[in-house]
């Protein structure tokens, strides 16, 4: 399968990637978030086949210190054949030069990011804006 990549969101319909995160399931993302999050962001990679959005994923990275990748989503359609397998390595590679890649993954997906070389922190930390959805997905701990 032949794909078509890009960084650039000049063309892109953000209701379009709006519904990837909702399909993938990775929530729901407002076009309007989406479009300020990705234009925030150092670097991005969007997939398409046959001129659709099937896959996408960014790095907030200050091009020095510290580079975090997120919002990888792939369509359901696309999960398990390697595309998003693809997207890390391409977005690990812009990442490169960078003192510490960072990502936090959906738990049990962390042995798909251990490929790449990510490992687990024992400092990490965070605020959420939802602590109870982010204790029942697993993401903190509950105390």
């Amino acid at each position: 399968m032949t794909y078509h990549w890009s960084d650039s969101t000049d063309s892109l319909d953000w209701d379009e990637l709006a519904a990837l995160y909702r399909a993938a399931p990775l929530g729901n993302k407002t076009p309007e978030g989406l479009k300020t999050a990705f234009g925030n962001s150092l670097f991005r990679c969007f997939v398409y086949d046959d001129g659709a959005l099937v896959g996408v994923g960014r790095v907030l990275a200050d091009g020095v210190d510290c580079a975090y990748v997120c919002d990888v989503a792939l369509l359901p359609s696309h999960q398990g054949t390697g595309l998003g397998k693809e997207i890390v390595a391409r977005l690990v590679a812009l990442s490169q030069g960078h003192k510490k890649i960072i990502l936090y993954a959906v738990p049990g997906k962390e042995p798909f990011y251990r490929k790449f070389g990510f490992r687990r922190m024992r400092t990490a930390m965070a605020i959420f804006q939802d602590t109870q959805t982010a204790a029942e997905r697993g993401y903190i701990d509950e105390n």
